[in-house]
């Protein structure tokens, strides 16, 4: 299954690029981005029945934890692209992957659940309850999500990183795009 947001993400990937998956799962965005841009990809993922659903799949999938550090597997520069699809918020130092992230390759991409989402302020201010959506599925005890951030909390790490943004695509709960959405990023976006 093809989640919308992956068509941002392709869009931002040139052709026959090196690319690194990390997260991967089984490798779905992995398949997609060799089908359409015909990259030499490889995957990092720790669950093993995803890896081995990837490797079934016939892609190059490495089994490893990221909050063990990824610059052990990889030298400086081995990709163009580091690709880390909605997991950085269920990374332990997300600040240290991403500063890795940009030691093996020339890029980053970066996608995550915005917390500052208005369903997600209206969840947690007037329900007072942690928010359930679709970018956010699971109830608060049963989820893989340890660090929550906001479009702007995102922004600011990067900053602090020393890391330049060199385009961002903030979304809905429908993967689209608005006036009012481009107005208030951090309101509308929920990815």
């Amino acid at each position: 299954m093809n989640r919308p947001d992956w068509e941002i993400v392709t869009g931002w990937i040139r052709a026959k690029a090196r690319v690194l998956d990390l997260g991967c799962g089984d490798g779905a965005l992995l398949g997609h981005l060799i089908a359409r841009r015909g990259v030499q990809g490889v995957g990092m993922e720790v669950d093993d029945e995803r890896v081995a659903r990837g490797v079934a799949a016939n892609l190059n999938i490495v089994q490893a934890d990221l909050d063990d550090g990824i610059s052990e597997w990889f030298g400086r520069q081995s990709f163009d692209y580091v690709v880390v699809s909605q997991t950085i918020q269920a990374i332990r130092h997300p600040e240290r992957l991403i500063s890795e992230m940009l030691d093996i390759a020339s890029e980053g991409i970066v996608t995550f659940p915005n917390m500052g989402y208005w369903r997600n302020r209206w969840q947690l201010g007037v329900q007072g309850m942690m928010p359930t959506t679709k970018a956010l599925p699971n109830p608060w005890y049963n989820t893989p999500n340890i660090h929550l951030c906001t479009l702007r909390d995102f922004e600011s790490l990067c900053e602090g990183l020393g890391i330049e943004i060199l385009d961002r695509a903030v979304v809905d709960q429908n993967r689209q795009s608005s006036p009012l959405l481009r107005a208030m990023p951090n309101w509308f976006g929920e990815l």
